[in-house]
């Protein structure tokens, strides 16, 4: 089974083997979707190109034609006034039909891979879980039954194209006109036993590898996941990133991102305050894992 996740910033694509549930394939190209879109509302041309040069170049490295293929896609072509338009093309130019997926169905789908991580890794305990997108953030509480999300249209990609500067973005954040502190609040109060604070997604990806000694082309999913970053650590490789040229920054976190991995920094950090941690677990793992595996459940049902 294959899986397309087309979000703001990033084309992600894994390949599972259903009868083992194991990561066969997978490959992650900074397409940056909603480049522009915070200005003009659309999906530029450029980044149109983008998104299908990466499809083929996926397609060029396995088999798409002969597999099984489940593609969704996330805030950037949930917002654009040209989604239709964007949709359509992709589909003509590589044969990839992909669905418009809600916030909701993104963390569903999100949760579906991390409980799955967590569960190889050990870890039975109540989280709070935080998905920090190009477009738009998520964030779950979820313990051994039951689980709330709530999606909110906060991205690294988004912020940091409606703001002039670090500054600027901090405070945006800060102002919290998005209502996190008070969801996170409400959902303390009425959720209950929640033990730890779990991250998937670019940011606390990059800042555990970062931790750990990894750059960019060094990375190894199976040695991020379950690693665990202090607010100390995200302080630290934050002001790393900050005195590095542009060279070294591309290095470190990869080209296309350089100028985004601050901004998700500073959202990861507020979060955490929120909700009074100061330790975060980090999974790798994240929506096309989860569209994965519940495609790959589906074909076990079928059988």
């Amino acid at each position: 089974m294959i899986a397309f996740d087309l979000g703001s910033n990033t084309l992600r694509c894994v390949a599972i083997d259903c009868s083992t549930l194991e990561i066969v394939f997978e490959e992650s190209i900074i397409v940056k979707s909603a480049d522009g879109i915070a200005t003009t509302g659309n999906i530029s041309d450029d980044a149109i190109k983008r998104i299908i040069d990466g499809i083929l170049e996926i397609g060029s490295k396995h088999d798409l034609k002969n597999s099984s293929v489940k593609a969704v896609t996330t805030e950037a072509l949930r917002s654009a006034g040209n989604s239709k338009i964007v949709l359509d093309t992709i589909k003509e130019k590589t044969g990839i039909g992909f669905e418009v997926i809600d916030g909701d169905e993104e963390a569903r789908l999100t949760l579906l891979a991390v409980k799955h991580r967590l569960n190889i890794l050990g870890i039975d305990k109540g989280f709070i879980l935080v998905d920090i997108g190009g477009g738009s953030t998520e964030i779950i509480f979820c313990d051994r039954e039951s689980y709330i999300l709530k999606s909110f249209p906060l991205g690294i990609v988004t912020l940091t194209q409606q703001c002039n500067g670090i500054n600027e973005i901090k405070e945006r954040i800060e102002k919290d006109s998005f209502g996190i502190s008070e969801f996170i609040r409400s959902s303390t109060d009425s959720f209950g036993d929640i033990e730890i604070f779990v991250a998937t997604a670019g940011t606390p990806t990059t800042i555990a590898a970062m931790k750990i000694g990894m750059d960019y082309e060094s990375y190894d999913r199976k040695k991020i996941n379950g690693v665990k970053i202090t607010l100390d650590d995200i302080n630290i490789e934050f002001d790393r990133l900050l005195i590095m040229d542009e060279k070294a920054r591309k290095k470190s976190v990869g080209v296309g991102r350089e100028d985004l991995i601050t901004t998700g920094v500073l959202i990861l950090e507020f979060i955490m305050k929120c909700a009074g941690f100061d330790e975060c677990t980090v999974i790798d793992d994240g929506l096309r894992e989860g569209v994965a595996l519940e495609e790959c459940r589906k074909y076990d049902n079928l059988a």
